[in-house]
Parts: structure tokens; C-alpha cells; sequence
């Protein structure tokens, strides 16, 4: 004896299609537009960089701007007094939290 499976009348399909949607419209919610506003700020703190800010780079280096190269898109940072690093502008992330 065979057995015949049937699709289930009335859009099953659709509330699958539903159901992807919305579990997407949450994945994005919560995963990728978070992430983009993070981008955002951190971009927008390296376009603010000025001489003089301190910052931290990706690699945990602490200093002091000493000189920004627009063109080669890199920062010369002072890690400690008359000792400096040229960096690129990418690896920057952050201003040091002062110690509480």
C-alpha cells in the first residue's frame, strides 16, 4: 500500500515565507544594525582625530597624535616622550578610559 503526502491546502507556502521574513526582519534588528551603528561611530571618531587626541589602536598602543598624513591616511602617535609610531588610520579605535 503507498501512501500519498499532500501539500496542505491553503497557503503553506506563504506562511513559510512569512515566517522567513520575520525571522530575518529580527536577525537584523538585533545583529546587523547595531553593528553598522558601531561602524558609524568609530568612523566618525576617526574622521574627528585631531593633534593632540590620545587614542588607543587596534594592537592595545596607547599615545598621543603628533602628526596626521591625510594623504597616506596614517596618524604619527607618540607612545612616550621623544619616542613616536607611524600608524595607519584604520587601526585606531578608540580614546583611552581614564582610571577609576
Amino acid at each position: 500500500m503507498f501512501t500519498l503526502l499532500q501539500a496542505a491546502p491553503g497557503g503553506g507556502n506563504m506562511s513559510f515565507l512569512l515566517m522567513m521574513v520575520i525571522i530575518f526582519a529580527i536577525m537584523w534588528f538585533f545583529m546587523i544594525r547595531p553593528q553598522q551603528k558601531k561602524q558609524k561611530e568609530i568612523q566618525n571618531f576617526r574622521n574627528s582625530i585631531a593633534r593632540g587626541t590620545q587614542i588607543v589602536t587596534a594592537g592595545g598602543i596607547y599615545g598621543t597624535v603628533k602628526d596626521i598624513d591625510e594623504a597616506a591616511n596614517t596618524l604619527k602617535i607618540e607612545i612616550a616622550n621623544g619616542i613616536c609610531i607611524k600608524v595607519d588610520k584604520g587601526s585606531v579605535f578608540a580614546t583611552p578610559q581614564p582610571l577609576q
